[in-house]
């Protein structure tokens, strides 16, 4: 719209001004003519500007264009062209002239020096605002500091259900309910988030935390420093009227968060594949490859290469180092939380008992030595002395 109005504009500027061109022409060839022509000779001489011409000789004078009204034209159609161009129209204008002020502005806010909160403080002046007192409360009081006071008070611990459909894992179940997984892990009682089940009922708290098993020597206070966390926020989640407590009665701790090592091991992602291969024997039962009679394979052997490298699948103390007529050369890794994993049928063995590992360090070779149909790395995890399937826990 603003464009068409412009070009309608200048089309009627140009269109007068041509107009007022001619009619200028007009009238001063008419002048010319008439005392010019009118008689023998002239009434007087003309103006060294006009040609002179000769009473005896007819002839038509030269139409000198002064071209003001071009040069009119010329600037109405660049002072059109500045104002559509320009976003804001003269308010542009206005900002350029305005420039010095505003970078004085913006020195003064990046130059100040900070004050509550880091923020600098500045002279909203040069820039043209004019702030009252009443915005300011009003600011003030969106900026939400400090924050409401009921967002701060402890609330009752209250459950809704949710039924697991295909698909769900942990994670995103606890994103989507807005909560930390640890949560839905402890109140649901989880060991295994891998082994979720379909149409499995979880239940889904209204706040994060994790359930805690009361012990007979524990009290709320020393419970309450424990998780750090007020005994009175304590009384209003769980609903306790007393400080009394019942032994191995679950009490929510809000705010609380599982041990690092804990969500890995039941998340499955405790160890690392201490070799790339295929798995040639889970664990479990199986028919013996050397009688055929059905026995328990108390590991996961892994079908590598000879000489492939066998790193610790976590870190830990190296316990035992040796060679055993069914494992052949072995090595025992001792870690934190009661786990300790088994690597065996090594050619070669690249550590020595005593030795701390890390995760992924390199504790020896591949190899077929011992009771053993093939070069593969025998794998066994124990916890509190009791094996366990390796692949639950591996990443």
């Amino acid at each position: 719209m603003k464009r068409e109005v412009l070009v309608d504009v200048l089309s009627l500027v140009g269109v007068v001004i041509k107009q007022i061109g001619y009619g200028f022409e007009t009238l001063r060839y008419a002048w010319i003519h008439r005392f010019f022509h009118s008689f023998q000779r002239p009434l007087f001489v003309p103006l060294k500007v006009l040609p002179p011409i000769s009473p005896k000789v007819q002839c038509t004078p030269v139409r000198r264009r002064f071209g003001w009204h071009k040069l009119v034209l010329r600037a109405a159609v660049v002072f059109g062209l500045l104002v559509y161009l320009l976003p804001d129209g003269f308010t542009s204008l206005t900002n350029l002239l305005n420039k010095g002020k505003i970078a004085e502005a913006e020195r003064s806010f990046f130059e100040a020096e900070a004050g509550m909160g880091g923020m600098p403080y500045f002279e909203l002046g040069l820039l043209g605002i004019d702030i009252k007192p009443a915005s300011l409360e009003k600011d003030a009081l969106i900026a939400g500091i400090p924050e409401p006071v009921e967002y701060s008070k402890p609330k009752l611990l209250l459950y809704t259900s949710y039924t697991v459909q295909s698909g769900d894992i942990i994670s995103n179940l606890a994103q989507s309910f807005g909560l930390n997984q640890d949560t839905l892990i402890s109140v649901n009682g989880i060991t295994n988030s891998r082994l979720l089940q379909i149409n499995q009922v979880l239940r889904v708290p209204n706040q994060d935390g994790i359930l805690y098993s009361v012990k007979k020597e524990d009290t709320l206070e020393s419970i309450a420093t424990k998780f750090e966390t007020p005994v009175q926020t304590l009384q209003t989640v769980n609903e306790l009227f007393s400080d009394s407590l019942t032994v191995n009665a679950p009490l929510f701790i809000p705010g609380a968060r599982l041990e690092r090592m804990d969500l890995q091991e039941i998340n499955g992602d405790l160890f690392i594949w201490p070799v790339r291969g295929y798995i040639t024997s889970p664990y479990g039962y199986r028919s013996s490859p050397f009688t055929g009679i059905r026995q328990f394979h108390s590991g996961m052997d892994i079908g590598v290469p000879l000489g492939t490298p066998i790193r610790a699948a976590m870190s830990g103390r190296v316990t035992s180092v040796g060679y055993d007529k069914s494992f052949g050369n072995f090595v025992v890794i001792s870690h934190h939380a009661g786990y300790r994993t088994l690597y065996a049928h090594m050619s070669v063995i690249r550590t020595k008992s005593g030795d701390y590992v890390d995760t992924g360090e390199r504790i020896g070779d591949a190899g077929s030595t011992g009771l053993s149909t093939g070069p593969h790395l025998h794998f066994t995890v124990y916890k509190n002395g009791v094996t366990i399937n390796p692949r639950s826990l591996i990443k």
